[in-house]
Formats: C-alpha cells, sequence, structure tokens
C-alpha cells in the first residue's frame, strides 16, 4: 500500500532509506533519547513572512469535509482550525483559554453566563456577532444531526439563549454549570456565519475567520489555504499552506525526507529513533499526549457482563503493550483518561496483570474459552502491533482473539456502532469533555455504549458543583466506577510524534493534540 499523492513513496524505499537492520535494533530500543528537537528550542531566529507549508496527515478518503462541526479526524480539526475560530480552546493544561470570547463571567447561581466576543471580522469582512455564534450552536445542537460538540453543547438552554448585543451573549444554562469555558472550548464548536450550513458552501466555499483563508479543496488529496492579512491575532507568516492527504506513515516520512512537504503528522516511534538527532529531519515528541486503549461495547456479549469487563482488564501487560506498540514512547494507563490532567484520579491503584483471577472472572460469567473478534486497522501507529501483542496476552488466560484488520478511510466510522471490541485512541481533552463526548447517554461518540442514567447524573452534579475541590470528589467517584467497570481498557498514553523539515521553524513541542498550539500553522514560519 502507498499514498497515491506520492507513487514513488513505497514501504520499500522507507526501509531503504532507514536500514531494515536498525529499525529492528530500535524496536527495541524504547523511547529514551533527548527529548524533543521541536522548534519550541533557542535558536529558531525572528519569524520570516512567506512561503508556502505543505503538511502531510492521514485522511479520511472521499468522506473528508470541510465542515467544521462536522469534523473528526485530525486532518479535519487540523484544517477546521486553520479556516474558523471557537470561543475558547485548551491550553496545554488542558484549561480553557479565551479565543473569539474576551471575556466570560457568570451570575451567582451559575446558570446565566455572560460572554462577551473579541473585534474579529470573518474572511469577507463581515464581524464575527453574537448571532453567528447562537447560529453556530444552534446548528450544532440540531436533534436530526449528530455534529461532534453536540452533547458538549448539552448544558445551554439555545431556546432561552440570545444576543444583548452585537458583540454579546447571554448563555442560559439548563441546570447550573461551573465549567462553561470547557464547554465553549469543546472540540468541533467552531463559529460559522449565520446561515453558513444552509448555503451548502461549508464545504464548496467556506468562510471563517480563523487565520487562513479558503483556496481549495479536494476530499481526500488536498487543501489549499491562503493568509488572512486581517486575522484578529495577527496575519500568518506563511503566504499559504497546503494539507496533503498521506494514509500510510512511510508516505508521510518519505514525503518529509523527500522535500514534498515540510511537516509530517504523527510519526511511529521507530522513524522518530531512526531520524532523531541525525540532522535531516526535526522530531518534535508532544510527551504523553495519545491515550492508546481498547475499547468495549457494554451493551452487548460477552461486554455486557461486567466480569467478562474486568477479567479483560486484568489480562493486559500494560508495559508490554507500552514497550511493543508504541516502542517504549509513552507511559502505560490505568484505565481511566486524561493521566495527569486536572481531576484525574490518580489515587486509584495501578492495575497489573492477573491472568489466574481474569480466568476465575470468565468462569464465574461463563465466559471460558471465549472467542471475540478485535477490529484493528493501520488507521494509527501502534494498532496493529497493540492487537497482536494483546492477542498474545488473552491466549494465556484461554481467551482467543481474532484480529481483524479494517480499512483506514473508514474505520472510525465503522467501529463507533459495529463490533464488539477494538483498537482505539484519543488526543487531548479535559476529563469533563471526555465524559461528556463519549460517557454519556447520548454522547454522539459513545464507542462504548456507556449508557448509565445514575452516571448521567453524577456529570451533571459535577457540572453544577461550584466548589472546585467538591466538584473533583464528584469526578473521582465517576471514575472510580469507570475503572471497576467501564468499557474503555486504557493502557498506554503515548508520545505524539511530528516530523518537519529543519526550515520548519515555530511548532510548539509542549502542546497535547486537540489543544490550541497543536497544529497551529498560523504561528509557523520557513526559514
Amino acid at each position: 500500500m502507498y499514498d497515491e499523492r506520492f507513487p514513488g513513496l513505497r514501504r520499500r524505499g522507507f526501509l531503504a532509506a532507514t536500514g531494515a537492520a536498525s529499525l529492528a535494533a530500535l524496536a527495541l530500543a524504547g523511547c529514551g533519547g533527548s527529548g524533543s528537537e521541536g522548534s519550541d528550542a533557542k535558536g529558531d531566529g525572528a519569524p520570516k513572512r512567506g512561503g508556502r507549508l505543505r503538511a502531510a496527515f492521514a485522511g479520511g478518503g472521499a468522506s473528508e469535509t470541510l465542515d467544521p462541526h462536522r469534523a473528526n479526524l485530525f486532518a479535519d480539526a487540523a484544517r477546521a482550525k486553520a479556516l474558523y475560530d471557537k470561543l475558547a480552546d485548551y491550553g496545554a493544561d488542558l484549561s480553557a483559554q479565551p479565543r473569539l470570547a474576551e471575556k466570560w463571567e457568570p451570575n451567582k447561581t451559575l446558570d446565566r453566563w455572560q460572554v462577551t466576543l473579541r473585534k474579529a471580522a470573518f474572511h469577507d469582512g463581515k464581524p464575527v456577532t453574537a448571532a453567528d455564534v447562537l447560529y453556530s450552536y444552534r446548528r450544532i445542537a440540531d436533534p436530526e444531526q449528530a455534529f461532534r460538540a453536540k452533547a458538549s453543547l448539552d448544558p445551554i438552554d439555545l431556546d432561552a439563549s440570545r444576543a444583548t448585543g452585537e458583540r454579546s451573549i447571554e448563555f442560559v444554562l439548563k441546570r447550573p454549570t461551573a465549567e462553561l469555558p470547557n464547554v465553549l472550548a469543546a472540540f468541533g464548536a467552531y463559529i460559522v456565519p449565520e446561515n453558513a450550513g444552509e448555503s451548502g458552501d461549508l464545504d464548496k466555499q467556506p468562510i471563517g475567520s480563523g487565520p487562513f483563508r479558503f483556496v481549495s479543496f479536494t476530499p481526500g488529496r488536498s487543501a489549499v489555504f491562503r493568509r488572512y492579512d486581517d486575522y484578529w491575532e495577527g496575519a500568518p507568516h506563511l503566504d499559504e499552506l497546503e494539507f496533503v492527504v498521506a494514509n500510510e506513515e512511510s508516505a508521510r516520512v518519505n514525503a518529509l525526507l523527500g522535500g514534498q512537504v515540510e511537516y509530517a503528522h504523527e510519526l511511529n516511534p521507530v522513524t522518530a529513533r531512526a531520524h532523531e538527532g541525525k540532522g535531516q529531519i526535526e522530531i518534535v515528541r508532544l510527551r504523553g499526549s495519545a491515550m492508546q486503549a481498547f475499547c468495549m461495547k457494554t451493551d452487548r456479549a460477552p461486554f455486557d457482563d461486567k466480569r467478562v469487563r474486568e477479567a479483560f482488564f486484568l489480562i493486559a501487560d500494560r508495559k508490554e503493550l507500552v514497550d511493543g506498540a508504541l516502542s517504549g514512547a509513552g507511559v502505560i494507563g490505568n484505565d481511566l483518561f486524561g493521566k495527569g490532567y486536572e481531576y484525574y484520579a490518580d489515587a486509584l491503584p495501578q492495575r497489573a496483570q492477573d491472568l489466574d483471577k481474569a480466568r476465575a472472572l470468565l468462569k464465574q460469567a461463563g465466559a471460558e474459552n471465549l472467542r471475540v473478534t478485535l477490529d484493528t486497522s493501520a488507521v494509527a501507529a501502534g494498532f496493529t502491533e497493540a492487537a497482536g501483542i494483546f492477542r498474545d496476552q488473552a491466549k494465556k488466560a484461554g481467551v482467543t482473539v481474532d484480529v481483524k484488520m479494517g480499512s483506514k478511510d473508514s474505520y472510525w466510522a465503522d467501529i463507533l456502532d459495529n463490533g464488539t471490541l477494538c483498537c482505539y485512541r484519543s488526543g487531548a481533552l479535559p476529563i469533563e469533555a471526555h465524559i461528556s463526548q463519549r460517557l454519556l447517554t447520548d454522547s454522539t461518540t459513545n464507542a462504548t455504549k456507556w449508557k448509565h442514567k445514575d452516571f448521567d447524573a453524577l456529570y451533571q452534579q459535577a457540572q453544577s458543583t461550584r466548589d472546585k475541590t467538591e466538584r473533583a470528589a464528584v469526578y473521582e467517584r465517576m471514575q472510580r466506577r469507570l475503572y471497576t467497570e467501564g468499557g474503555f481498557l486504557i493502557w498506554g498514553f503515548a508520545d505524539w510524534i511530528l516530523g518537519t523539515a529543519r526550515t520548519v521553524k515555530g511548532v510548539a513541542a509542549e502542546a497535547p493534540a486537540n489543544t490550541l498550539d497543536w497544529a497551529r500553522f498560523d504561528k509557523v514560519w520557513l526559514a
């Protein structure tokens, strides 16, 4: 397999470039190394203006979209970020930072928030107004649609919310909500011009308020954007930005090595080790930012029995998975999302492999000699390796795991509702957003089919708790339940690895995927 955009970049060429023998040695070496060589380091010099940067991402084929409310893949999110803005976005510590919203302020009962917009303009020169914000949020909340940020916006009563001026909005909430800024920063909660979704132009001629303007888009191949000189935060350094699709990691790295692109998203650890410190390209490691998991569907056999889920938690040897699937470039997980983030329940004991107890639980559940299919794909680094390692681990507990390879183009859509067990990953999100988007009864990306009204009620309780310490206690209670009987077997947190040409400067080295400064091409320049 090779990417049709780079027909000369086959895997054989990648092995020749790096050396098959050195790859084998590096696979055993773990992560180590000297850390990020990203351009947050000293020596970048003053930014220069001009040039076109070409960025290679894995894509989604002909189904790709520029509709920012439908953004699901990292390529979608990066393109949306270039074209559009949100009211807020996540800082490196996953706290909400103001963007189009200049400030926000709640009332004493946390059920009304006043948001003031900064002065910003869309690419057609029209100002960003409260009407655009309300239109965007109401479109996302459309009950007939399944937009990504829909569940996150649920606390807002959009029928009662109103513009109190051209650049001011009163958000009326369905219940007291202490963390509305996280809602404003939600993945996919971009602001589009009023009525833009009805015109059908969000893919054909999108108009945003982001740092780049639309030039052209061919789904599954390329998108070209041009600098927006009147961007509210200052015009980008680059003249143009081109996103090119290269689904094979080998195609992305070879395009980078061959000078066909200047930025390659998501390289695997072996590639990084092969090139780090060699001087040909720069390697940027965004530490521990990618959750790695197996996703068990809790609404169907065999995982509708919590004893089977607990058995699978105990089958996993997490260190072996991190060492083998990630070449050691990460840290082990504990079946909870957001290690190191605010509200993370780090007091829970680290789970370790216990095959005897796993076998006993399976016997209690009448699931001896269990056979399950594990869906995986080469869509993400480490997925196929993790599937093979876990298959071997499960065999020791008497479980037969049949690994099924899925399409890179449709994997994420295929596994959302289908199958019983799959490989899964996530970039950085606040724990609150992970819960709202993936673990509530009406969450649109609820891949584990975790649907419990009492759990939904705890989330609402946490959101309505003004005192931060008390709110953290509710989140810990929720996480204890997920730790015991949830559907995410979270075995690790991987480094997110980028590669750039040596001419690329200004790439943030401390920005987990999905945060404000990740894929921040308006701050990048070509030396």
